[in-house]
């Protein structure tokens, strides 16, 4: 039977074959674009969010155009990516916040990040890898799912999730790391319809519940 050192070591073998790229999958252009479609893709597709940021970022791609825009005239245009009343107010309300106690730069500090409103471990780990190329490891529900379905984890949530990960794969790879198991998942390993015998990862090391318990 493969120990699980052995089965890090050929999933990582795997999702390297797979996918030697690892292109963003949000675009942007510098931290705070990053930052602002990051917070829109919470409970919204990626490519829905690359279809509503241009706009956006056309009228205000930096925090000082940003705080010019009421809050009702972002909200109108972040509308189809879904919870834009709260959207919206952490756009305008992070904008400002970064022009009063950050010189207008998005800091590069996960403590920093993270107390800006609407921005949670999970948004600040993705800027912080994909903008400043700092190690994290984010951990959405979709590599929450797939940890599990992939006997790598016994995580209740998404911060256990992302403890026990960190613990198996080697730091530096941590940040390509994800978004290679978002890219598989999306391929291979869908929430929905997913058949097992046909995903190349669970049919060789997936468990028969394919669904992690979670905290109620």
């Amino acid at each position: 039977m493969m120990t699980k050192k052995e089965k890090v070591i050929e999933i990582t073998r795997m999702l390297e074959e797979f996918y030697p790229e690892t292109p963003v999958p949000l675009d942007h252009k510098d931290p705070y674009t990053l930052l602002v479609a990051v917070l829109l893709s919470a409970q919204c597709t990626d490519a829905r969010v690359n279809t509503v940021t241009p706009s956006l970022f056309q009228l205000a791609d930096n925090p000082y155009d940003m705080v010019e825009q009421s809050v009702e005239d972002i909200r109108a245009i972040i509308k189809p990516c879904g919870l834009s009343p709260r959207k919206s107010k952490a756009i305008w309300g992070l904008s400002e916040i970064l022009i009063k106690q950050h010189n207008g730069e998005v800091p590069a500090s996960f403590e920093d990040l993270e107390a800006l409103p609407g921005v949670g471990h999970k948004t600040a780990s993705v800027v912080m890898a994909q903008a400043f190329g700092v190690p994290a490891f984010p951990v959405d529900t979709h590599i929450h799912r797939l940890a599990y379905r992939w006997g790598l984890s016994n995580g209740k949530n998404v911060d256990q999730t992302e403890k026990d990960l960190k613990r198996l794969f080697p730091k530096g790879i941590w940040n390509k790391l994800h978004l290679q198991i978002i890219f598989f998942g999306r391929e291979y390993c869908p929430a929905r319809s997913h058949n097992p015998l046909e995903c190349p990862i669970c049919s060789k090391f997936g468990r028969k519940s394919l669904m992690p318990k979670t905290d109620s």
